[in-house]
């Protein structure tokens, strides 16, 4: 019997490993979705570009972040890529979307 108890003790922490190793390749589906592009950034954050050039920006916790239109962001190859708009009442709901289910 003790046997049994480990033995599914053990199940049950790998699932959880599995669950949470496996969460971060699904945060975000539905904003990938929606966006014509997506970049990382060097910071750790995702940039999301809309139809019409619309963006918006992801930190690397997996927040919408607010950006001033102007500010200048760094891709994770080097490239600066400078916000034309601050979608982050959109990206927020499309985050929201993937929390619910």
């Amino acid at each position: 019997m003790k046997l049994r108890v480990t033995q599914v003790a053990a199940i049950a922490v790998v699932a959880a490993i599995a669950a949470v190793a496996t969460s971060p390749a699904h945060a975000g589906h539905a904003a990938r979705e929606a966006a014509k592009q997506v970049v990382a950034l060097a910071d750790g954050g995702t940039l999301y570009v809309f139809e019409g050039g619309l963006m918006a920006k992801e930190d690397r916790y997996g927040r919408a972040t607010s950006v001033k239109v102007g500010t200048v962001v760094e891709t994770m190859d080097g490239r600066k890529i400078t916000m034309t708009s601050n979608e982050v009442a959109r990206l927020s709901q499309l985050l929201d979307l993937d929390h619910r289910g």
